[in-house]
């Protein structure tokens, strides 16, 4: 069975994706039972069986009304390539499955404007003559701050804009009928053919986070500083969704509650499945991950994410979740439950002993009762048991 197909989705939105030392750029993040896809736009050849290019070739004429229907964004002097921002609805229909919004100029008519200023390239085009050829490629990572459309829906409205200064944070438009020998009427059915090849703009996977045994964060890692409406994924075989960052505390909220109800989930089936390989006297009552704070004398807080487990008598403390009944014996930490109730009341000055002894003995039973039930049923006697030894071992503790 294809594992994506047998996922049910759960939640879509668009987010922005802080990845190293890059500029944000959009995402599609896309929420399954038991997988985050976080995803990117890119152009797919879609004659004959599918593909990605690098670049592509297009050729197109200027028109006496509108000129190229295009406008333009960015330049060299944000250390990106110009690139498309808008075209034309009198344009859009010739030039579908051709050039896309978001497409960044390489070359005009075989020159490189790769690293050319914004206007610079306004200037090429100017005076690049009736047909011009283009080499394209989809700049699938464009900084969220040049605010591209996300589909092609957003078009520039045709005029005659021969002249004036261009910003490369806004669109110029390039109706351009500057150049001397424009004076044909020209229509848009008098375009070259393109070369036979269709491309079409998708949601592509970038990343792919199983959920099961995942772990996410706010914090920056190591400390206990939260980032304002951010937050990362990391998947148990350590792939990071990088920081996703959402365009409000509400939206930021409602994906972490998301993510996390998914994870719980998952995290409660698995036990299940794991407890039937395990005695009724060492079921597994509760998994997951926390942050564990160390003591450094170079580092006044220092965090490590740390996966704990509640089974039979014993808290385990994991640099990863078991996988295996080996796994189970190889704990970086393991204490027993009624160790951890000393160091507890040791802490509370063993006021209100029995007190604390019953609410945390009600605690593991409230805790095993949510996952089996007929287990708690089974091992009442042996509670009524624990509890009393519990209470001569605190007894001669005081």
């Amino acid at each position: 069975m294809d594992f994506r197909t047998a996922c049910e989705e759960t939640k879509t939105g668009i987010c922005l994706l802080q990845d190293g030392a890059q500029e944000p750029f959009r995402v599609r993040l896309h929420l399954a039972r038991d997988l985050l896809m976080v995803q990117e736009q890119d152009v797919v050849c879609v004659s004959g069986e599918p593909f990605y290019s690098g670049e592509r070739t297009v050729t197109i004429r200027r028109q006496a009304v509108g000129g190229f229907g295009l406008s333009i964004k960015g330049g060299a002097e944000h250390n990106i390539p110009v690139v498309i921002s808008k075209i034309s609805k009198e344009q859009r229909a010739e030039l579908s499955g051709l050039l896309f919004i978001g497409d960044a100029i390489l070359q005009i008519n075989g020159i490189n404007v790769r690293k050319c200023r914004h206007e610079e390239v306004v200037q090429v085009l100017r005076n690049a003559g009736e047909e011009v050829t283009l080499t394209v490629s989809f700049l699938k990572r464009a900084p969220a701050f040049l605010k591209l459309p996300l589909n092609e829906d957003c078009a520039c409205a045709p005029s005659d804009q021969s002249s004036g200064a261009s910003s490369p944070l806004c669109d110029s438009g390039l109706h351009l009928n500057f150049h001397p020998n424009n004076t044909d009427t020209l229509s848009c059915s008098s375009w070259p053919a393109s070369p036979g090849l269709r491309w079409e703009k998708r949601w592509c996977d970038l990343r792919l986070i199983p959920l099961l045994h995942s772990r996410f964060s706010q914090y920056v890692p190591g400390t206990d500083l939260s980032r304002q409406n951010a937050f990362q994924v990391t998947a148990v075989d350590g792939v990071c969704s990088g920081l996703i960052q959402c365009l409000s505390a509400e939206d930021s909220l409602d994906w972490l509650q998301a993510i996390a109800t998914n994870i719980s989930s998952l995290t409660k089936h698995n036990i299940k499945k794991i407890n039937r390989n395990f005695p009724v006297n060492q079921q597994i009552v509760y998994m997951g991950w926390c942050e564990a704070r160390e003591q450094d004398a170079l580092q006044d807080r220092a965090y490590l994410p740390a996966f704990l487990a509640l089974r039979g008598s014993c808290l385990y403390k994991f640099l990863a979740p078991p996988v295996t009944t080996w796994d189970w014996t190889r704990a970086e930490k393991t204490f027993s439950v009624y160790e951890i109730m000393c160091k507890i009341l040791k802490e509370l000055e063993f006021s209100n002993l029995f007190a604390v002894l019953h609410c945390i003995h009600s605690f593991f039973a409230a805790k095993v009762a949510c996952l089996d039930p007929l287990f708690l049923g089974s091992q009442a006697a042996a509670s009524a048991a624990s509890s009393s030894s519990m209470s001569s071992k605190a007894k001669s503790l005081t």
